[in-house]
Order: C-alpha cells, then structure tokens, then sequence
C-alpha cells in the first residue's frame, strides 16, 4: 500500500464544521458553492482508494508549467463531495487535460468560456451509477456532480484557472461546474464511444473534451433518419463558430436514437450526413459578414464544413427514453484548437 504522509499545508480551524467551511470560502478554494472540507483522513482514503502514492505525479501541465500530484487531486476531489470509489474517474481526466492535443491554456484562459465535457464508458459507469438517461445535464446524480465538480476545483486551484483572473470566460456556463454523462451503452444500437477510440468493450474510460453548452434540438414528427437529422443541422449550420470548430459531440437521447437506428443507421451515417449537411457556402459566409471579402465567382457552391472531417463528430446515445429532443455540443475553439482525449480508467 502506497504511503498517505501529506505534504500540504495543513490549517487548523477553531469551532465549527461551517467554521471550516467558511475558512475555506475565505481561501478562494471554493466554486462558489460550499465544499467538504478536506481533511487529512479524507485525503487518505481518496488515494488509498486509486492506489496512489500522495506524491506521485498525475499530470504535468506545460502551458502553466505546473505538476499535478495525486495529493492535490485527492484534496479537490474531497472537497467537489466525491465519494473515493471515484478517485480513478478523476485522476483519468486530470491525465487526459494535460495532454498537448487538449491543449489546456486555450479551455483554461479563454473568453470562449469552455467547460470540461466528460463522457464515460465501460463498466465503471455503472459502478459508479453515473447517469446517463433521464435528466442527463441535470441534477440529481452524485457521481456526475461531484466528478466534474473535482476536475474543476483541481483546474481552479492547481492550474490557477479562476473566474476574473486566468480564466478570462466572456459568459461561460452552467457546464463549467459539472458537465459529466455516461454512454447509455446498455440499450444503445451501436458500438459504444471508447470502441470507436480504439479500447475494449471490458475498459472503463473517460472522454474530455473543451465544450460549450448543449444546444437541443426538437422533432417529434419525423419517423426516419433523415428527418431527425436535418432538423439538427439545419440548427447547426447557422449557429456558433461556422467558420470551423473542432469537434462537435451529437447526443441521440431515446426516441431520437430508435428512429435513426430504425432507419439502419449507425453512427458513421450520422456522421457523414451531418458534416455534408453542416456546410456553408463561402458566398453566405460573406454575405452575412463572417467571412471577409467580397463574394467571388464560384462562391455560391464554394462549401465549408464546419469541422474538417466527419471523424470530428462523436455520436453519444444518451437520455431519457421518452422525449423527441437530442442536442449537439460544439467543441471550444477554431478548427484544431482543442480535440478530445480519452484515458482508461485504471482501478
């Protein structure tokens, strides 16, 4: 068993446990919202829980030039209200921010206002009861909540992202507390998101991404593929960064996901038929003044995707069974700003 010796500074706090909570308000460690203090036994059981020594390293951040060690995650993660079975989750993701293709500075600094999206899959996600139906961006979850809560504490207080200071977000959003879901994998058609990414079935993974909010779309008429899908891009097209993101994430929540499936679709269709259908010309571009430049011949039938290929959208079943709304997340950033990582989750 790793050793759990702290190496933090410890405070010792007079009174109350509000007495602590309000020590730990007045430090800038919270989001805002109340945190569990992190005390050294909780502390220890978070590592003891991933296995991990304190002083071990998760994840150097070269844009901040900060390490991050297991100690520091385990404490956030203690105060986001994160049971230890969670801890794995955590330090998958706290991995999968400081890989270079993530490219922290941009998610972390920008006026663009990013959160963290999180999708897991594999067993762990059951384990874990991490929701991936009714409610699915909403509350009620314990382990969505306070597992994207922890990852932005560690972003917070170990990266310095903070509101007003090095994160400069313009609006953000309500995703940049918590912003955690699972693949409903269980009555899902297709194979599930980390199989595509190249792992097992049997793996339990996690999927960040730097994303804006969900945008829903709503169809309740149409019973074919078609249908559903050209009300999503035809919202797509005309919203956002159209001169080119760098990932989206389609969510099909139930009834979206057995028509399109009904119709013989699997996610490579839907992705095809989306990146064709998201195309701008270069001459509307022009016209409605997102693209400089005076419109040329030629520019009318001149097409630009939003995202380079159709590998850069992730179909993601998930949400309530009943209900003919899905959404699309369009991913932080220009073109190759930011792509998605994915990490396995090691228990």
């Amino acid at each position: 068993m790793p050793t759990t010796t702290l190496t933090s500074k410890h405070h010792v706090v007079e009174g109350s446990l509000d007495d602590a909570i309000e020590f730990c308000f007045q430090q800038g460690w919270t989001d805002g919202l109340p945190v569990v203090p992190p005390t050294p036994p909780k502390v220890a059981r978070m590592l003891e829980a991933a296995r991990l020594d304190p002083k071990q390293q998760i994840a150097f951040v070269e844009h901040r030039a900060v390490s991050i060690t297991a100690e520091k995650v385990a404490i956030n993660a203690v105060m986001a209200g994160c049971k230890p079975e969670y801890m794995p989750v955590v330090v998958a993701a706290v991995e999968a921010i400081a890989e270079p293709s993530w490219s922290y500075h941009g998610p972390g600094t920008s006026t663009g206002g990013a959160g963290v999206l999180m999708i897991i899959n594999g067993p762990i996600a059951t384990t874990l009861d991490v929701n991936s139906g009714d409610n699915l961006f909403g509350p009620g979850w314990r382990s969505n909540l306070t597992i994207g809560r922890a990852l932005r504490l560690v972003m917070r207080n170990v990266c310095g992202s903070r509101p007003g200071t090095l994160d400069r977000g313009t609006l953000g959003h309500p995703g940049k507390l918590s912003y955690v879901i699972a693949e409903n994998e269980t009555e899902s058609p297709w194979p599930p998101l980390h199989v595509e990414r190249g792992f097992r079935r049997e793996q339990s993974t996690v999927t960040v991404m730097a994303a804006e909010a969900p945008h829903q779309f709503y169809n309740q008429l149409s019973n074919t593929a078609e249908g559903v899908l050209t009300t999503l891009t035809d919202d797509m097209r005309v919203s956002g960064n159209v001169m080119g993101q760098p990932q989206y994430v389609i969510v099909l929540a139930g009834e979206h996901m057995r028509t399109v499936a009904a119709s013989g679709w699997g996610k490579k269709e839907i992705r095809e038929f989306v990146w064709k259908h998201t195309q701008n010309s270069h001459a509307h571009l022009k016209r409605t003044q997102r693209m400089s430049g005076a419109i040329q011949d030629g520019d009318e039938t001149r097409l630009r995707p939003l995202v380079e290929s159709p590998d850069d959208i992730l179909v993601v079943p998930a949400g309530g069974r009943a209900g003919a709304f899905s959404c699309y997340i369009p991913g932080w950033g220009s073109r190759r700003s930011s792509q998605a990582v994915t990490k396995e989750v090691r228990r």
